[in-house]
């Protein structure tokens, strides 16, 4: 199982929760005050780690969510090919391709160890 359960109420901004199966990053958290039947609601704006879709959930504060184990690796660079580069993670030595971001472009050599964000079976290299 690669995901926890937290309330809303214990997330903060900066942090990772799981929407419709993506993991995303909190931009912000709004809460509301409760209501004369109600309890206290959330809202959260988020963006997804590996597809940068802009999303928003409303959940009371008491509501479970799931929060995805974001990974940081580190990676040695093997090879850049175009838009893709391949990398071997430095502890399990494990090769593999991603896609190369515009933030990397031009960036990226032979040998360089990089950063790189694993989660829910999904790989991306981390902003530069």
């Amino acid at each position: 199982m690669s995901w926890t359960q937290q309330e809303i109420r214990e997330l903060k901004e900066n942090r990772y929760v799981l929407v419709d199966e993506e993991p995303c990053k909190i931009l912000s958290i709004q809460t509301s005050k409760p209501g004369k039947h109600g309890e206290a609601k959330a809202r959260l704006d988020v963006i997804g780690v590996f597809d940068g879709q802009k999303r928003s959930i409303v959940h009371p504060v008491t509501h479970k969510v799931r929060v995805p184990a974001i990974d940081k690796r580190k990676g040695q660079v093997l090879a850049v090919r175009g838009d893709q580069v391949q990398l071997m993670d430095l502890e399990s030595y494990e090769t593999f391709e991603l896609p190369v971001g515009e933030e990397w472009k031009g960036k990226l050599s032979s040998g360089q160890e990089i950063m790189y964000i694993a989660a829910m079976g999904k790989r991306k290299l981390a902003s530069p």
